[in-house]
Protein backbone atom coordinates (compact mmCIF):
# COMPACT_ATOMS: atom_id res chain seq x y z
CA UNK A 1 0.00 0.00 0.00
CA UNK A 2 3.05 2.30 1.51
CA UNK A 3 4.67 1.95 -2.28
CA UNK A 4 1.33 2.17 -4.71
CA UNK A 5 0.81 5.72 -2.44
CA UNK A 6 4.25 6.93 -3.21
CA UNK A 7 3.09 6.18 -7.79
CA UNK A 8 0.99 9.43 -7.99
CA UNK A 9 3.48 11.51 -5.88
CA UNK A 10 6.80 10.10 -8.06
CA UNK A 11 4.63 10.92 -10.82
CA UNK A 12 3.81 14.70 -9.46
CA UNK A 13 7.80 15.08 -8.89
CA UNK A 14 8.13 15.36 -12.57
CA UNK A 15 5.10 18.01 -13.15
CA UNK A 16 6.19 20.10 -10.03
CA UNK A 17 10.14 19.69 -11.05
CA UNK A 18 9.28 21.42 -14.45
CA UNK A 19 6.47 23.57 -12.93
CA UNK A 20 8.98 24.86 -10.13
CA UNK A 21 12.05 25.23 -12.24
CA UNK A 22 10.16 28.73 -13.50
CA UNK A 23 9.61 29.55 -9.83
CA UNK A 24 13.25 28.67 -8.74
CA UNK A 25 14.91 31.54 -11.01
CA UNK A 26 13.09 34.45 -9.94
CA UNK A 27 12.69 33.81 -6.27
CA UNK A 28 16.92 33.29 -5.96
CA UNK A 29 16.79 36.85 -6.79
CA UNK A 30 14.20 38.43 -4.73
CA UNK A 31 15.41 36.20 -1.95
CA UNK A 32 18.47 37.89 -1.06
CA UNK A 33 17.47 40.36 1.64
CA UNK A 34 20.01 43.56 0.40
CA UNK A 35 18.50 43.33 -2.76
CA UNK A 36 14.52 42.71 -1.13
CA UNK A 37 11.78 45.38 -2.11
CA UNK A 38 11.55 46.81 1.29
CA UNK A 39 15.46 47.67 1.59
CA UNK A 40 15.13 49.04 -1.84
CA UNK A 41 12.51 51.20 -0.85
CA UNK A 42 13.81 52.33 1.99
CA UNK A 43 16.90 53.29 -0.23
CA UNK A 44 14.95 55.08 -2.09
CA UNK A 45 13.54 57.17 0.78
CA UNK A 46 17.13 57.65 2.30
CA UNK A 47 18.25 58.76 -0.93
CA UNK A 48 15.14 61.28 -1.72
CA UNK A 49 15.79 62.86 1.63
CA UNK A 50 19.23 63.47 0.41
CA UNK A 51 17.95 64.83 -2.52
CA UNK A 52 15.71 66.94 -0.21
CA UNK A 53 18.42 68.51 1.65
CA UNK A 54 20.97 69.28 -1.10
CA UNK A 55 17.57 70.96 -2.54
CA UNK A 56 17.56 73.06 0.26
CA UNK A 57 21.49 73.44 0.47
CA UNK A 58 21.65 74.69 -3.16
CA UNK A 59 18.31 77.40 -2.61
CA UNK A 60 20.85 78.77 0.07
CA UNK A 61 23.60 79.00 -2.19
CA UNK A 62 21.70 80.49 -4.98
CA UNK A 63 20.62 83.73 -2.54
CA UNK A 64 24.35 83.73 -1.48
CA UNK A 65 25.20 83.71 -4.85
CA UNK A 66 22.51 86.18 -6.03
CA UNK A 67 23.94 88.84 -2.73
CA UNK A 68 27.95 88.23 -3.68
CA UNK A 69 26.28 89.00 -7.24
CA UNK A 70 24.93 92.04 -6.14
CA UNK A 71 27.31 93.13 -3.88
CA UNK A 72 30.11 92.74 -7.07
CA UNK A 73 28.10 95.15 -9.24
CA UNK A 74 27.74 97.72 -6.31
CA UNK A 75 31.19 97.76 -6.28
CA UNK A 76 31.92 97.65 -9.90
CA UNK A 77 30.04 100.53 -9.94
CA UNK A 78 31.79 102.59 -7.16
CA UNK A 79 34.78 101.80 -8.71
CA UNK A 80 33.24 103.63 -12.20
CA UNK A 81 32.41 106.53 -10.35
CA UNK A 82 36.32 106.72 -8.59
CA UNK A 83 37.50 106.30 -11.94
CA UNK A 84 35.35 109.51 -13.22
CA UNK A 85 36.16 111.02 -9.89
CA UNK A 86 39.66 110.07 -10.43
CA UNK A 87 39.31 111.73 -14.53
CA UNK A 88 37.38 114.73 -13.18
CA UNK A 89 40.25 115.54 -10.12
CA UNK A 90 43.01 115.12 -13.17
CA UNK A 91 41.90 117.49 -15.13
CA UNK A 92 41.50 120.15 -12.12
CA UNK A 93 44.64 119.59 -11.20
CA UNK A 94 46.26 120.62 -14.98
CA UNK A 95 43.99 123.57 -14.81
CA UNK A 96 45.23 124.47 -11.41
CA UNK A 97 48.99 123.82 -12.87
CA UNK A 98 48.34 125.90 -15.98
CA UNK A 99 46.43 129.09 -13.91
CA UNK A 100 49.55 128.82 -12.07
CA UNK A 101 52.10 129.26 -14.87
CA UNK A 102 49.78 132.36 -16.00
CA UNK A 103 49.50 133.82 -13.00
CA UNK A 104 52.99 133.51 -12.44
CA UNK A 105 53.49 134.95 -16.31
CA UNK A 106 51.28 137.83 -16.14
CA UNK A 107 52.90 139.05 -12.92
CA UNK A 108 56.57 138.50 -13.83
CA UNK A 109 55.18 140.51 -16.87
CA UNK A 110 53.45 143.23 -14.94
CA UNK A 111 56.86 143.92 -12.56
CA UNK A 112 58.81 143.61 -15.48
CA UNK A 113 57.12 146.70 -17.07
CA UNK A 114 57.38 148.06 -13.88
CA UNK A 115 61.40 147.54 -13.54
CA UNK A 116 61.69 149.05 -17.34
CA UNK A 117 60.00 151.97 -15.98
CA UNK A 118 62.33 152.75 -13.52
CA UNK A 119 59.64 153.32 -10.94
CA UNK A 120 59.16 150.12 -8.81
CA UNK A 121 59.85 151.47 -5.26
CA UNK A 122 57.56 153.62 -3.79
CA UNK A 123 59.67 156.50 -3.20
CA UNK A 124 61.16 156.94 -6.51
CA UNK A 125 57.01 157.01 -7.66
CA UNK A 126 56.41 159.24 -5.44
CA UNK A 127 59.53 161.80 -6.04
CA UNK A 128 58.97 160.78 -9.66
CA UNK A 129 55.62 161.96 -9.81
CA UNK A 130 54.12 165.31 -11.07
CA UNK A 131 51.69 165.78 -8.80
CA UNK A 132 50.07 164.49 -5.66
CA UNK A 133 47.47 162.88 -7.14
CA UNK A 134 49.67 160.92 -9.85
CA UNK A 135 51.76 159.49 -6.87
CA UNK A 136 48.83 158.47 -5.11
CA UNK A 137 47.58 156.70 -8.38
CA UNK A 138 50.98 154.93 -9.51
CA UNK A 139 50.76 153.61 -6.01
CA UNK A 140 47.96 152.52 -5.69
CA UNK A 141 47.94 150.26 -8.93
CA UNK A 142 51.66 149.31 -7.92
CA UNK A 143 49.54 147.72 -4.72
CA UNK A 144 47.34 146.47 -6.52
CA UNK A 145 48.96 144.83 -8.78
CA UNK A 146 50.95 143.07 -6.42
CA UNK A 147 47.91 142.27 -4.05
CA UNK A 148 45.99 140.77 -6.88
CA UNK A 149 49.17 138.52 -8.19
CA UNK A 150 49.52 137.25 -4.39
CA UNK A 151 46.08 136.81 -4.25
CA UNK A 152 45.96 134.59 -7.56
CA UNK A 153 48.89 132.59 -6.73
CA UNK A 154 47.89 131.81 -3.13
CA UNK A 155 44.27 130.63 -4.35
CA UNK A 156 46.49 128.50 -7.17
CA UNK A 157 48.39 127.58 -4.20
CA UNK A 158 45.36 126.76 -2.05
CA UNK A 159 43.79 124.55 -5.04
CA UNK A 160 46.60 123.12 -5.96
CA UNK A 161 47.34 121.58 -1.59
CA UNK A 162 43.70 120.87 -1.46
CA UNK A 163 43.35 118.66 -5.28
CA UNK A 164 46.61 116.61 -3.56
CA UNK A 165 45.22 116.00 -0.96
CA UNK A 166 41.83 115.04 -2.37
CA UNK A 167 43.61 112.99 -4.84
CA UNK A 168 45.33 110.62 -1.88
CA UNK A 169 42.02 110.43 -0.09
CA UNK A 170 40.99 109.39 -3.22
CA UNK A 171 43.47 106.74 -3.86
CA UNK A 172 43.03 105.23 -0.29
CA UNK A 173 39.29 104.62 -1.28
CA UNK A 174 40.91 103.38 -4.52
CA UNK A 175 42.95 100.88 -3.12
CA UNK A 176 39.82 100.27 -0.69
CA UNK A 177 37.07 98.87 -3.30
CA UNK A 178 40.26 97.12 -5.43
CA UNK A 179 40.29 95.10 -2.42
CA UNK A 180 37.05 94.51 -1.37
CA UNK A 181 36.03 94.26 -5.33
CA UNK A 182 38.60 91.08 -4.79
CA UNK A 183 36.86 89.65 -2.00
CA UNK A 184 33.96 89.77 -3.67
CA UNK A 185 34.32 88.63 -6.86
CA UNK A 186 36.89 85.35 -4.91
CA UNK A 187 33.58 84.79 -2.76
CA UNK A 188 31.20 84.89 -6.13
CA UNK A 189 33.54 82.62 -7.59
CA UNK A 190 33.80 80.27 -4.40
CA UNK A 191 30.09 80.30 -4.49
CA UNK A 192 29.57 79.24 -8.15
CA UNK A 193 31.79 75.96 -7.59
CA UNK A 194 29.93 75.42 -4.56
CA UNK A 195 26.82 75.63 -6.81
CA UNK A 196 27.69 73.18 -9.56
CA UNK A 197 29.05 70.97 -7.01
CA UNK A 198 25.86 70.83 -5.25
CA UNK A 199 23.75 70.26 -8.74
CA UNK A 200 26.22 67.50 -9.45
CA UNK A 201 25.07 65.94 -6.37
CA UNK A 202 21.74 66.68 -6.76
CA UNK A 203 22.44 64.73 -10.26
CA UNK A 204 23.60 62.21 -8.97
CA UNK A 205 21.47 61.34 -6.49
CA UNK A 206 18.52 61.56 -9.12
CA UNK A 207 20.34 59.26 -11.40
CA UNK A 208 20.67 56.82 -8.44
CA UNK A 209 17.16 57.28 -7.42
CA UNK A 210 16.16 55.95 -10.77
CA UNK A 211 17.96 53.10 -10.63
CA UNK A 212 16.74 52.25 -7.45
CA UNK A 213 13.13 52.68 -8.51
CA UNK A 214 14.03 50.34 -11.50
CA UNK A 215 15.59 47.87 -9.34
CA UNK A 216 12.30 48.02 -7.05
CA UNK A 217 9.76 47.43 -10.20
CA UNK A 218 11.81 44.60 -11.10
CA UNK A 219 11.68 43.09 -7.71
CA UNK A 220 8.35 43.63 -7.29
CA UNK A 221 7.22 42.12 -10.48
CA UNK A 222 9.97 39.35 -9.94
CA UNK A 223 8.12 38.52 -6.85
CA UNK A 224 4.42 39.42 -8.61
CA UNK A 225 5.37 36.96 -10.88
CA UNK A 226 6.68 34.15 -8.42
CA UNK A 227 3.40 34.74 -6.89
CA UNK A 228 1.10 33.92 -9.68
CA UNK A 229 3.04 31.15 -10.90
CA UNK A 230 3.46 29.31 -6.96
CA UNK A 231 -0.65 29.66 -7.08
CA UNK A 232 -1.16 28.23 -10.40
CA UNK A 233 1.50 25.22 -9.10
CA UNK A 234 -0.62 25.17 -5.75
CA UNK A 235 -3.87 24.32 -8.10
CA UNK A 236 -2.47 21.81 -9.79
CA UNK A 237 -0.32 19.98 -7.04
CA UNK A 238 -2.93 20.84 -3.93
CA UNK A 239 -4.96 17.57 -4.49
CA UNK A 240 -2.14 14.88 -5.40
CA UNK A 241 0.83 16.36 -3.65
CA UNK A 242 -1.26 16.27 0.12
CA UNK A 243 -2.30 13.28 1.84
CA UNK A 244 -5.90 13.93 3.78
CA UNK A 245 -6.35 15.10 7.01
CA UNK A 246 -7.02 11.41 7.99
CA UNK A 247 -4.38 10.06 6.39
CA UNK A 248 -1.78 8.89 9.14
CA UNK A 249 1.35 10.78 9.80
CA UNK A 250 4.48 9.82 8.63
CA UNK A 251 7.59 10.08 11.16
CA UNK A 252 9.74 9.12 8.44
CA UNK A 253 9.13 9.25 4.54
CA UNK A 254 10.16 7.66 1.19
CA UNK A 255 13.15 7.56 -0.14
CA UNK A 256 15.41 10.80 -1.02
CA UNK A 257 15.67 11.97 -4.88
CA UNK A 258 18.20 11.32 -6.80
CA UNK A 259 21.67 13.29 -5.97
CA UNK A 260 22.93 15.03 -8.95
CA UNK A 261 26.47 16.00 -9.73
CA UNK A 262 27.68 19.11 -7.61
CA UNK A 263 24.34 18.69 -5.06
CA UNK A 264 24.48 17.20 -1.80
CA UNK A 265 21.80 15.64 0.43
CA UNK A 266 20.53 16.41 4.62
CA UNK A 267 18.05 15.10 6.30
CA UNK A 268 15.95 17.59 7.98
CA UNK A 269 12.86 17.58 10.10
CA UNK A 270 10.03 19.28 7.88
CA UNK A 271 7.14 20.73 9.06
CA UNK A 272 4.24 22.87 7.41
CA UNK A 273 2.71 26.39 8.15
CA UNK A 274 0.16 28.63 6.55
CA UNK A 275 0.60 32.25 6.56
CA UNK A 276 -0.67 35.05 4.39
CA UNK A 277 1.41 37.91 3.76
CA UNK A 278 5.70 38.26 2.60
CA UNK A 279 8.90 35.94 4.14
CA UNK A 280 10.92 37.45 5.92
CA UNK A 281 13.54 38.23 2.41
CA UNK A 282 10.07 40.36 1.85
CA UNK A 283 9.08 37.52 -0.79
CA UNK A 284 5.62 36.43 -1.51
CA UNK A 285 4.27 33.60 0.34
CA UNK A 286 3.49 30.74 -2.09
CA UNK A 287 3.87 27.52 -2.62
CA UNK A 288 7.38 26.30 -2.40
CA UNK A 289 8.61 28.93 -0.32
CA UNK A 290 10.49 27.17 2.53
CA UNK A 291 11.99 28.51 5.71
CA UNK A 292 15.49 27.33 6.78
CA UNK A 293 18.20 28.01 9.16
CA UNK A 294 20.67 29.99 7.36
CA UNK A 295 23.41 29.26 8.99
CA UNK A 296 22.60 25.27 7.89
CA UNK A 297 20.65 26.11 4.29
CA UNK A 298 21.16 29.52 2.60
CA UNK A 299 18.78 31.54 1.62
CA UNK A 300 18.29 31.24 -2.13
CA UNK A 301 19.02 27.67 -2.00
CA UNK A 302 16.65 25.34 -4.48
CA UNK A 303 15.78 22.02 -3.05
CA UNK A 304 14.14 18.74 -3.92
CA UNK A 305 11.85 17.47 -0.94
CA UNK A 306 10.19 14.00 -1.08
CA UNK A 307 6.37 14.14 -1.02
CA UNK A 308 6.59 18.27 -1.28
CA UNK A 309 8.70 19.10 -4.80
CA UNK A 310 11.01 21.77 -5.84
CA UNK A 311 11.47 24.35 -3.32
CA UNK A 312 13.62 27.55 -2.28
CA UNK A 313 14.87 28.35 0.65
CA UNK A 314 13.25 31.76 1.04
CA UNK A 315 12.26 32.31 4.81
CA UNK A 316 13.08 32.37 8.07
CA UNK A 317 12.02 31.85 11.59
CA UNK A 318 12.57 31.75 15.36
CA UNK A 319 11.57 28.25 15.83
CA UNK A 320 13.78 26.94 12.69
CA UNK A 321 17.04 26.47 14.52
CA UNK A 322 19.69 23.87 12.71
CA UNK A 323 18.62 20.73 10.60
CA UNK A 324 14.91 21.98 10.55
CA UNK A 325 12.47 23.37 7.28
CA UNK A 326 9.56 24.57 7.58
CA UNK A 327 7.22 23.97 4.15
CA UNK A 328 4.25 26.52 3.23
CA UNK A 329 0.69 25.12 2.30
CA UNK A 330 -2.18 27.19 1.09
CA UNK A 331 -4.11 26.10 4.02
CA UNK A 332 -3.48 25.06 7.50
CA UNK A 333 -5.59 22.11 6.95
CA UNK A 334 -2.88 20.76 4.57
CA UNK A 335 0.20 22.17 6.73
CA UNK A 336 -1.26 20.01 9.72
CA UNK A 337 -2.04 17.17 7.34
CA UNK A 338 1.87 16.93 6.42
CA UNK A 339 2.49 16.99 10.25
CA UNK A 340 6.55 16.69 11.03
CA UNK A 341 8.39 14.33 9.06
CA UNK A 342 11.74 13.53 8.66
CA UNK A 343 12.80 14.12 4.99
CA UNK A 344 16.14 13.58 3.11
CA UNK A 345 16.14 16.68 1.06
CA UNK A 346 18.34 17.59 -1.57
CA UNK A 347 20.16 21.19 -2.06
CA UNK A 348 20.95 22.15 -5.64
Amino acid sequence: MLGQAHTPRQRLLSLAAISLAVLAAPAVGVAIPSHSASALRAHDAAIAAKSRAAVLDLYSLDQQYSAAQSRLASLQRQTESLRAERVSLTQQLTVAKRGTHLAQSRLASRLRVLYEQGNVEPLEIVFGSKSIDEAMTSLDNLSRMTNQGEDVLRQLKHARVSLSATSKRLAVREAALAASVRQARATADSLASARAARSAYISSLAAERRMTQQQIATVVAAANAAQLRSRELARVTASEAIPTAASPVETSYGSPPPVAAGARAITVSATGYALAGETATGLAVGWGVVAVDPSVIPLGTHMSIPGYGEAVAADTGGAIVGATIDLWFPTVAQANAWGRRTVTVVLH
